[in-house]
């Protein structure tokens, strides 16, 4: 048999005549009238894997052979596979149906929406840049990525319409569709088409996004004379289903046929009990395990605590701290005043800092009257608990120091170094990652106070993060605005942006931007001195910088806790993974 042809390229005219119902039956041989002009053996790929056009196989065995030439961490699917039951008992060890619905938009029913969805715009993608920031919104939402230049030579047919959506506010791509065109693929006798990969950026796409996208992408083939647009969604997504029903589709037959690959285990394997509970920062790791072949199990989800078991060897990890850090290692990262003189003899640089006694304001004030302005933090704490930044005169302090010893009760003074916040991933004394964060801010569209657009985007960061990030509306938050020259009732005008917190931490908001790449070396070299120099296998070093991209930095604090979900696409939770398991190490 002839391996199966690569399609993508054609350009063929709609189809006429009746429509045959090849797509809506899996059972029955088709007739010759109904394969009549339809290219046989099809397979598309789309970078992230192939999908595989059952009904254009005349043998189940060549689509058995077609779907065992999948590539390695790719997911290839089948769809319209007739007898989808019977193609999986060839190779019930290789083979599973997929745990999806297929819906179908019949395109002559659709209506287009009266109104507008504010605050985005779709349109096709543009360059080969694009399709890296596809990429970026596929591993924020746990998808299989793919080579941009593939995806590329694909955009560059008929064959493939790849959309993204912009938000208006900001120009920034916060959402993307692919459609296939089975038409221009195969000479589809039914004219249909097919959409893959609807993805949004939880944190940031304004309401309405997966929408849009949507309704162009069915516009499009509605232009071209298409007879339907196909889809497959998980059972239990059911925020996309609902979309879906709202849009006017409606279920079909068809069923998806997929390997047993790592990538697919959680669709076909049992989970272990307590899985779905775990936080972001623990459950990326539990998948790495369980990819692997590594036995988890939850002991506490709300504290994110799990066993790892591989042959007889076992490991208690809580999210990335795991037995491999010591309580040594630990307290020295606990007390931030140990932390500094550990890495300062490291020589790496630290901030000018002073202890606050009980009662004593008289260090921090001097330290104030040299440096100008000031941060307060407790000596011990986490998640940017207690922390003042910016303070600029004796009241501020008192205020400052008050609140830090809320969390603590020794407090540490430090001066005020301007630059960016920089973490970054230290694993086994390699970098693995890294990124700024900025705090927490929101744009305007000229309709909503800055309370509404705060409360807005806190929602989708909480539904982004499991729940893990906020924006706080509280005092802070108001002294923040207040100091911008706002009010929380003023309506911030169409693309402003504002910040409405001080500090960069992730849970009250704040965000983070990939500088991995651009990171300079001396930098880099300042991080994994530090790590050597506390004795922590797994930490989040964070510094305050000019600019990533040159060797000043100033060393804040090391977190022996960092949350490695915060940095995918980067293989954090896998080069955990192999600091603890090194035997199943992905050469």
């Amino acid at each position: 048999m002839a391996p199966p042809r690569l399609a993508g390229l054609r350009r063929r005219p709609s189809a006429a005549g009746p429509t045959p119902d090849l797509t809506r039956r899996s059972w029955a041989k088709p007739s010759e009238h109904e394969l009549e002009g339809m290219d046989t053996d099809v397979v598309l790929d789309l970078a992230w894997g192939r999908l595989v056009f059952g009904q254009t196989f005349a043998e189940m065995r060549d689509i058995l052979t077609a779907l065992r030439a999948e590539g390695t961490g790719q997911r290839d699917i089948c769809v319209y596979a007739r007898d989808p039951h019977v193609l999986v008992g060839l190779a019930p060890d290789e083979l599973f149906i997929d745990p999806s619905y297929t819906y179908r938009l019949d395109l002559y029913r659709y209506r287009p929406r009266p109104e507008l969805i504010r605050g985005v715009f779709v349109r096709t993608v543009t360059a080969l840049e694009e399709m890296q920031a596809i990429n970026r919104i596929y591993a924020r939402n746990r998808m299989v990525t793919g080579d941009p230049e593939t995806m590329w030579a694909n955009h560059r047919t008929r064959c493939f319409t790849y959309l993204v959506a912009e938000d208006r506010r900001t120009g920034e791509i916060v959402g993307t569709v692919t459609g296939v065109d089975h038409v221009l693929a195969y000479g589809d006798p039914e004219g249909g088409t097919s959409l893959w990969c609807l993805a949004v950026d939880a944190q940031d796409a304004p309401a309405g996004t997966g929408e849009a996208l949507v309704r162009v992408l069915a516009e499009r083939y509605v232009g071209r004379g298409r007879s339907y647009v196909d889809l497959s969604v998980m059972h239990d997504n059911s925020g996309a289903i609902a979309l879906y029903r709202k849009l006017g589709f409606a279920r079909v037959p068809a069923v998806c046929v997929k390997r047993k690959n790592p990538i697919n285990t959680p669709l076909f394997a049992a989970r272990p009990p307590g899985l779905q509970q775990l936080n972001p920062y623990a459950r990326i790791i539990a998948d790495e395990a369980l990819r692997r072949g590594i036995r988890v199990e939850v002991t506490d989800a709300e504290f994110g605590e799990m066993r790892l078991s591989l042959g007889g060897r076992r490991v208690l990890t809580r999210e990335s701290l795991s037995e491999f850090t010591t309580a040594v290692a630990m307290s020295r990262c606990d007390d931030k005043r140990v932390t500094r003189r550990i890495v300062e003899a490291a020589g790496v640089r630290v901030p000018r800092g002073v202890t606050v006694p009980e009662g004593d304001l008289g260090p921090a004030l001097e330290l104030l009257a040299e440096a100008g302005e000031l941060v307060v933090k407790p000596a011990r704490g986490e998640q940017g608990k207690g922390i003042t930044v910016g303070v600029a005169d004796e009241e501020q302090l008192e205020r400052a120091v008050a609140a830090a010893r809320l969390f603590c009760p020794d407090v540490l003074a430090e001066e005020l170094v301007p630059g960016e916040d920089l973490r970054v991933v230290v694993i086994d004394h390699e970098v693995v990652a890294a990124a700024v964060r900025r705090p927490a801010e929101v744009v305007g569209d000229g309709r909503r106070t800055v309370t509404e657009l705060v409360r807005e985007t806190s929602r989708r960061r909480e539904r982004a993060t499991g729940g893990e990030s906020r924006i706080p509306l509280d005092d802070v938050t108001a002294d923040v605005v207040r100091a911008a020259g706002r009010s929380m009732d003023d309506v911030l005008p169409h693309g402003e942006r504002l910040r409405v917190r001080r500090t960069a931490n992730l849970h009250t908001g704040g965000t983070i931007d990939d500088v991995t790449d651009r990171l300079h070396p001396e930098i880099a070299q300042a991080a994994i001195r530090a790590s050597r120099a506390i004795g922590i296998p797994v930490t989040g070093i964070d510094f305050l910088v000019p600019d990533v991209e040159g060797p000043d930095a100033v060393f804040v604090e090391a977190n022996e806790r960092p949350g490695l979900a915060n940095h995918e696409p980067r293989p954090t939770a896998a080069r955990f993974v192999d600091l603890l398991f090194p035997e199943t190490r992905r050469r």
